[in-house]
């Protein structure tokens, strides 16, 4: 098996994540607590947060999806960035987690009993980068019998987030899955255009109105 970049975020963010799970210190020291940022300066909390899961069902189900989209979209960052694709790849995973957690550092900045944790912004950013690209591609959701084209899939899951999170119903960070994920578009639609001659936005609106002409 290649050991590929997406391959080796994998393998550091599950074992610093079961380390975790047994050591209370590792989670203090990591997690994203705003508090810390603020008062102490302790900015590599925006990165260390997305290397430590609340459980072992929360690491898998993040460290699946990248697994099952990474790949892909590393392999697409080769073909448009050419032979540094791969390290633009892992700087765009790196920075969407900053990226995806700004907006919840400004609102929790002074918020003591506020805490976040997870790679799942990063990982959206990661899986929005593959719906840009691969737009016709059916997804779906682990239980959930219907696949829809991949578009269609974002843009409901950009709704039902921003529902989510106004509700604040869950412990879920849904404000980092929209910021990663709406990241992961910015990203690569701004990179190409000034790095690479790939047309990922005029492909991806040829691709989905040829679906929608199909009707």
């Amino acid at each position: 098996m290649e050991l590929s970049i997406t391959l080796i975020i994998i393998i550091v963010t599950t074992l610093v994540s079961i380390s975790g799970f047994s050591s209370h210190k590792i989670i203090d020291d990591l997690i994203f607590y705003p508090p810390a940022v603020t008062q102490q300066g302790q900015w590599w909390r925006f990165l260390t947060c997305g290397l430590i899961h609340a459980d072992f069902g929360h690491l898998i189900l993040n460290m699946y999806a990248l697994y099952i989209f990474g790949v892909h979209v590393e392999r697409a960052f080769i073909s448009i960035f050419g032979r540094y694709g791969n390290f633009v790849y892992l700087f765009m995973y790196v920075s969407a987690l900053i990226v995806c957690l700004l907006p919840t550092y400004r609102k929790h900045r002074n918020n003591y009993y506020y805490r976040s944790l997870g790679a799942s912004g990063a990982v959206s950013a990661v899986v929005f980068c593959f719906i840009l690209l691969f737009p016709l591609q059916k997804l779906g959701l682990i239980f959930f019998p219907f696949m829809i084209p991949g578009f269609i899939f974002g843009t409901l899951y950009l709704i039902v987030s921003s529902i989510l999170g106004r509700r604040s119903a869950d412990n879920i960070n849904h404000s980092a899955h929209i910021w990663g994920a709406l990241y992961g578009v910015l990203f690569l639609t701004i990179g190409s255009n000034f790095f690479s001659s790939y047309p990922v936005l005029q492909n991806f609106v040829q691709d989905v109105r040829g679906w929608l002409a199909s009707f």
